[in-house]
């Protein structure tokens, strides 16, 4: 007995005279991004970047031009009005005694840079020539000069620095000394591990083997490899120069309260404080983030695209 249900189903003629539908085409895919890297972390990188670059430069413009073009007498003092909160006038707003914070912040962050590029540039210089003869003379020189890295580097940085500000007189040139005698160790370990990586290469071992004297070797071999090494290690002591003359100053062992820096700044506005006139902490405190902020964004962006 045939089934009812048996009607509906279509016989293997009809089957075969039905349409058979065309393959559906895949799908258009994404582009596919480059190895090592996805569409997604690629396009915040370049933007951010920039951005920290350009807040870089106008940080620095504002450090170079407000007191260029505001020529005003950072010592007057105006009680009148004194702790008056930013406003168009006074886009920081003014101390305790009346001194416009825009300006003195200007000079402070000025100061401030200058300090901590004298004493980064210091502390490479140093590091890269005790590194350097490490590595070249070896022996006792070796032996000795990673000894004391060591010695050193086992004593905190900022104690080593109020150490030698307490022995020094506070002043520019002290901030510059001390930056440079505590942060020069880790520049020396990287110049001499780069050395000594480089005399067991083989077109080095060749270069010796023709003739080229020392002095060539680390013009033609050394000096390119360790530039950028260099390069980057200056970059990571700005920010750091940067909140060392900031603390010693903010503890009165680095400049004098009368020359405006972050650190002075700060201890004002620490002071300030209990008249609730916020805006006095926040003016440099916020420079000091934005300078540490932009310079790390800076050296990250240049890491990022050296090790793509």
């Amino acid at each position: 007995m045939r089934s009812e249900n048996l009607v509906d189903v279509p016989s293997a003629a009809a089957a075969r005279a039905l349409p058979v539908p065309a393959p559906a085409e895949p799908a258009a895919l994404p582009r596919s991004a480059p190895a090592g890297r996805s569409p997604g972390r690629r396009l915040p990188r370049l933007p951010a970047r920039r951005v920290a670059a350009a807040g870089l430069v106008l940080l620095v413009a504002y450090a170079v031009l407000v007191p260029m073009l505001l020529q005003v007498d950072l010592d007057h003092v105006d009680y009148g009005v004194g702790a008056t909160s930013p406003s168009p006038a006074h886009p920081f707003g003014t101390d305790l005694a009346g001194r416009d914070l825009f300006v003195r912040s200007a000079h402070g962050l000025r100061v401030s840079l200058v300090a901590a590029l004298a004493g980064a540039l210091g502390a490479v210089v140093v590091g890269a020539v005790v590194g350097a003869a490490c590595a070249l003379l070896g022996g006792r020189v070796d032996r000795w000069g990673m000894r004391l890295v060591d010695g050193v580097n086992a004593v905190p940085h900022l104690l080593l620095g109020i150490v030698v500000a307490a022995a020094l007189r506070g002043s520019l040139v002290t901030i510059v000394l001390v930056v440079a005698a505590t942060h020069w160790t880790q520049t020396a370990r990287l110049v001499r591990a780069e050395l000594l990586t480089l005399s067991g290469q083989d077109f080095y071992r060749a270069a010796i083997a023709l003739g080229l004297t020392r002095r060539q070797l680390l013009r033609h071999h050394a000096a390119p490899r360790l530039a950028t090494q260099l390069t980057v290690a200056f970059g990571l002591l700005v920010p750091h120069a940067v909140w060392h003359e900031s603390t010693l100053t903010f503890l009165g062992l680095g400049l004098p309260p009368h020359q405006p820096s972050l650190g002075a700044l700060l201890d004002l506005g620490q002071q300030a404080l209990l008249s609730q006139a916020w805006w006095t902490l926040a003016a440099p405190a916020g420079l000091l983030v934005a300078v540490t902020i932009c310079l790390a964004g800076c050296l990250a962006g240049r890491e990022e695209g050296h090790h793509a």
